[in-house]
């Protein structure tokens, strides 16, 4: 990615590395662009799993948040998200939680369905409040999510028992980094069947699809990029042909928040045993996932610029291992990356990281500290989360 809008205020406002920049200008061109080519078509769920930092700058951009512990929870608490655009998920509802929830914000929101028991507990609690509240069946994908289709029918059968529930329709995700759209057309086949089914059978009109498609993100060098007006716009057919007339609401979070993410980390020591180059970083896998890296062969989109943050574009390219600062061998980022005359002090700046890789690394381990994180929104660059040391998260607590 050409540029690096923010790198010289980085710079200059003497910013540290390891630290993560999320551009918001980024963030928010892409999601319009996306919400513009689904116009008519779907609205948009952001599963605010992919990145909980984006989740007060995604409430302009998109319909509904999915939400999937207490703690995503809270922090649309604290950002403001109105309880009218989050779908309450998760494959473990906590009784105490969803007390809390429906006391707090009465019928509000939406809730999904994943067994039985969350079906009997949901419908008990919002009955012992006076309330009704609007649920999904999350329909199984083969794994420990969501409910087969035998439960859903019987559900749908009795569904007037529940008199506490309006069952708005189905769920159904089957995972992420789908590289072409057989399976998504495959999976909307058989849920429009599935859901046409159900109205023939028990004359239950679904009112809403919720469905993660799981859109490829191209992390790395090799990986087939395509045009997001081509991936959408093939997508959207897929869409047009459904009979399922309701409302078709994508719960996407990678897809729609990879390309905004920066990780940016320093050369600290370079070495060279028994031939192999080796450039120590003061990040690490601690902080950096990309998700299908297979055993650090695989070459992301990363530059690399002196201490002043000057690109490095000319010199013979080298062969280096990078590797983090974690007292394991594993920590290996990129194996064989070029650098061009590197020195200690040089920055590399990772690119599409603005998905998951902020709360995926294993941060705990070392006791080693958690990177800055920065915004980048209208040529101003803002501090939202200081580095964080994990040696008291890692040691009893002292005595009070």
């Amino acid at each position: 990615m050409a540029g690096y809008d923010f790198l010289q205020k980085f710079i200059e406002e003497k910013g540290a590395t390891p630290s993560y920049i999320f551009d918001l200008d980024i963030l928010s061109e892409h999601v319009e662009k996306v919400k513009r080519l689904l116009k008519g078509k779907a609205r948009i769920c952001y599963a605010m799993k992919a990145n909980p930092f984006l989740t007060r700058p995604m409430d302009s951009h998109v319909d509904l948040f999915e939400v999937c512990s207490p703690g995503e929870f809270r922090i649309c608490e604290r950002v403001g998200i109105p309880m009218d655009k989050i779908v309450l998920s998760g494959v473990y509802k906590n009784p105490a939680d969803i007390q809390y929830v429906l006391e707090t914000y009465g019928g509000k929101g939406v809730y999904t369905v994943e067994s039985w028991e969350h079906l009997k507990h949901l419908n008990n609690t919002a009955k012992g409040l006076g309330l009704k509240i609007s649920v999904l069946i999350r329909m199984t994908s083969g794994n420990q999510f969501g409910m087969d289709e035998e439960d859903i029918r019987q559900i749908i059968s009795m569904r007037d028992n529940y008199e506490a529930l309006h069952i708005l329709g189905i769920q159904f995700y089957s995972g992420t980094q789908k590289k072409n759209l057989s399976q998504m057309e495959k999976e909307l086949q058989n849920l429009d069947g599935f859901l046409t089914e159900l109205k023939q059978s028990y004359g239950y009109q679904a009112e809403e699809l919720e469905y993660g498609p799981g859109l490829f993100a191209p992390y790395f060098l090799k990986d087939k990029e395509e045009p997001v007006e081509e991936v959408l716009g093939q997508f959207g057919k897929l869409l047009d042909g459904l009979i399922f007339g309701g409302n078709v609401i994508l719960e996407m979070g990678r897809y729609l928040t990879y390309l905004c993410g920066f990780y940016l980390t320093s050369i600290v020591d370079m070495k060279v045993n028994h031939g192999q180059s080796y450039a120590i970083v003061d990040g690490g896998i601690n902080h950096l996932n990309y998700y299908g890296q297979a055993m650090a062969m695989k070459l992301p989109y990363c530059s690399q610029t002196d201490c002043k943050g000057v690109l490095k574009t000319e010199g013979e390219e080298e062969q280096w291992n990078l590797c983090g600062s974690l007292c394991t061998v594993s920590d290996v980022i990129v194996k064989l990356f070029p650098l061009k005359k590197p020195q200690i002090s040089d920055m590399l700046i990772f690119e599409r990281v603005g998905a998951y890789s902020v709360t995926e690394g294993i941060y705990l381990f070392l006791s080693r500290p958690m990177p800055r994180i920065y915004f980048w929104q209208n040529k101003s660059l803002t501090l939202v989360r200081e580095a964080v040391h994990t040696d008291e998260l890692n040691s009893e607590r002292e005595e009070m």
